[in-house]
Parts: C-alpha cells; sequence; structure tokens
C-alpha cells in the first residue's frame, strides 16, 4: 500500500510507477510521540513534512513567554518553516505533534534534484503552496473582519475535525483568546 503522500500527488499531477519510486526514494517516514517536537527555534527546518497519520502544530513563544499557535496540521497536510527551510536559517518557530504523528520529510538538499527529474512534482508543490497561501490570506482577513464569537464559529464549522483533536487551550491560542475566554464562548455556543 502506497503512503497518502503519494495518492495526495496524483491528485495534482500524473506519477508513472518510476516516478513514484523515485520520490518514495528520496522521502523519509519519521515518527513522533505526542509532544515531542519535529523543529524547535534557532534550528534549521532541513525539510519539508507531509502528515501521513497525527496532528502538529506551528508555534512561537512572544515576549510575554506565551505560546501562539498560528497552524496546525492534519492528515494529508503539508507543514514547515518555510522561511527556515529556503534561506536554510534559524528558524523562529516551533513544530510539535498534539498526538503520536507519523510524516514524511522532503529534504532540502533532495528537492532541487528530484524537481529537476520531475518537473511535475514542481507543479504539485506551487499547487499546494498557492492554496496554503490562500488560507493563509483568508486566516489574516478574518482576524480583522471576525469577532472573537465568529471566529470560533468560523473555525468549528470549518475544521470539525479538530474541535475533538486539539486541547481547548491550544483553540485558544489559535484564536487568539484566552482559555477561560474561549470556555464562555463555548457556554454560550448552541
Amino acid at each position: 500500500m502506497q503512503p497518502n503522500l503519494i495518492e495526495h500527488i496524483k491528485k495534482y499531477v500524473e506519477l508513472n510507477d518510476e516516478q513514484t519510486q523515485l520520490v518514495l526514494a528520496n522521502i523519509k517516514p519519521i515518527t513522533l510521540k505526542k509532544k515531542s517536537y519535529l523543529l524547535e527555534e534557532g534550528q534549521v527546518c532541513s525539510s519539508l513534512y507531509f502528515v501521513e497519520k497525527g496532528c502538529l502544530r506551528f508555534f512561537f513563544i512572544n515576549d510575554k513567554g506565551t505560546e501562539q499557535i498560528t497552524q496546525f496540521a492534519i492528515e494529508n497536510w503539508w507543514i514547515s518553516d518555510y522561511m527556515s527551510f529556503d534561506t536554510q536559517s534559524p528558524s523562529q518557530f516551533y513544530i510539535q505533534a498534539i498526538e503520536n504523528t507519523e510524516v514524511y520529510a522532503f529534504d532540502y538538499h533532495n528537492q532541487e534534484k528530484v524537481f529537476s527529474q520531475l518537473p511535475q512534482l514542481e507543479r504539485y508543490f506551487r499547487l499546494i503552496l498557492h492554496r496554503a497561501y490562500s488560507a493563509a490570506q483568508l486566516r489574516m482577513k478574518y482576524l480583522y473582519d471576525f469577532t472573537k464569537e465568529e471566529s470560533y464559529q468560523h473555525f468549528i464549522t470549518r475544521f470539525p475535525e479538530f474541535v475533538q483533536r486539539i486541547p481547548q487551550y491550544m483553540l485558544a491560542s489559535y484564536l487568539n483568546l484566552t482559555p477561560e475566554y474561549l470556555s464562555e464562548i463555548r457556554k454560550n455556543t448552541p
């Protein structure tokens, strides 16, 4: 059975068996226990990570020492510190497993080699990054447009699978709320 990653790629571009084997030869499976780190601040992000199974969070620690979650990733989602990856400079972020997680790592040093052999893989990543950037733009709009209550409603409507998988304090961090205020919102939500 092929990894979900291969099926995901094939939704966007064609891969024959030989090309599939080339992709598989250039990705590395990584298993993470709950609460373990894939990336910590100060490390260089060496890979793009595809979530095969599990859930991750992407966050930084602000000036007050509070964790601020900016992204989650579940099955069939990519996650990485793209700035650190692209520039091979130290990261300002953390990537941590919320639950036991399996990812595939596509290493920085293999990327150009594989892209030169499989131009359609470069197209795949372009399409995926366009979708991710579009989602980030919408999230920024929602941060300005939505009330705190609307932010919560939008999140649980758009991503119901997360509500059962992530602790309330993490959801509060992602929505830029205190856990107490999120509890109040949830209490008043039908």
